[in-house]
């Protein structure tokens, strides 16, 4: 079904929750209105996080920026999400969807709750129509810099690639005060997803100064990460990157470049992406039961926003591996 469903993501696929399980040891579970034995023609796929931290809860899905409900029709949905509500009742401190094109409606006793906008680049123009559509400063001059200054763009997903790749992640999320994820979640990401990856690194000098993790599901593109070294901004190898991406997926006849979410008070990132010429929309979560779960990003700015700056970059490291499993 997750092949053949229109509404169906990267983060549907058992390669995902494969990754999640043995990154996070996360227990996918699904519901069903399918009678057993028979097709599935609709489904709710979660991963059951026990923390003692956050509590325990159900998610669709864990880092995972939207996973829509497979159902053919608004009944398929209702009663779906009453099944839900029926076999979770008691069991969890909360469950939360977090679908791409789906409204789950309040009579749904889901309440809507965390907001951020989602970014897509409709890729069924022409290349050059899609070029015409970067931002002039933001991207095209920005692309050409960088060509000058010899900025190299290689692609793949092979262990050296992955540490550079890590390595500036690293960079990236000590200038934002967050700690990274496990470099085992990456390794899990390419082990169990394969050919559906494909990591950009951009180089100047033979040096690693940006990077970005995609994946590809059906007709789409998907960029989950990305990394910089600050020092060389200048040189546009981050825009590099994306029309090096983008130049593959139009080779490749993808539709879509789906850029992921953004916070809805990180201008920077909305700008960026918008430079892209992304369309930009509204990406709603919907929670049942109590909204007390923390994140990531709440958990390290509230408990050590600048003790994490000055930690070596192992225990930065490990304040990550420590952290994210309560956070998903």
């Amino acid at each position: 079904m997750v092949e053949s469903h229109p509404r169906s993501s990267i983060f549907h696929t058992r390669e995902w929750l494969d990754a999640l399980q043995r990154t996070y040891k996360y227990k996918p579970r699904a519901f069903t209105t399918s009678a057993p034995g028979s097709a599935l023609s609709n489904g709710i796929v979660f991963c059951q996080v026990n923390s003692r931290l956050t509590g325990s809860r159900l998610v669709s899905l864990p880092f995972s920026d939207h996973c829509d409900p497979l159902v053919e029709s608004p009944e398929d949905l209702q009663a779906l999400l009453s099944a839900v509500r029926e076999r979770t009742a008691g069991k969890f401190s909360h469950v939360e969807i977090r679908p791409r094109s789906i409204s789950l409606g309040e009579q749904s006793n889901f309440k809507a709750r965390s907001q951020y906008h989602l970014h897509v680049l409709d890729l069924h123009l022409s290349l050059e129509e899609v070029y015409s559509g970067l931002h002039k400063n933001g991207m095209q001059r920005k692309i050409r810099r960088a060509e000058r200054e010899r900025v190299v763009a290689d692609q793949g997903r092979s262990e050296s690639m992955l540490q550079e790749f890590y390595g500036l992640i690293l960079m990236t999320h000590r200038r934002h005060k967050v700690p990274p994820q496990p470099l085992a979640w990456f390794r899990n990401v390419i082990k169990c997803c394969d050919s559906r990856v494909k990591i950009y690194v951009a180089r100047v000098d033979n040096r690693p100064i940006a990077s970005i993790f995609t994946l590809r599901h059906k007709k789409s593109l998907v960029y989950k990460y990305g990394g910089s070294d600050e020092s060389f901004h200048n040189l546009g190898a981050m825009p590099r990157l994306f029309w090096a991406a983008i130049q593959d997926a139009k080779s490749e006849q993808l539709l879509e470049l789906d850029l992921g979410r953004s916070d809805q008070d990180n201008e920077g990132l909305m700008r960026f992406k918008d430079h892209l010429g992304a369309a930009r929309s509204p990406l709603q979560y919907w929670s049942s039961g109590a909204s007390a779960r923390v994140t990531s990003k709440g958990l390290a700015f509230r408990t050590a926003k600048h003790f994490l700056t000055r930690l070596p970059d192992s225990l930065f490291r490990l304040v990550g591996e420590l952290l994210y499993r309560h956070a998903g």
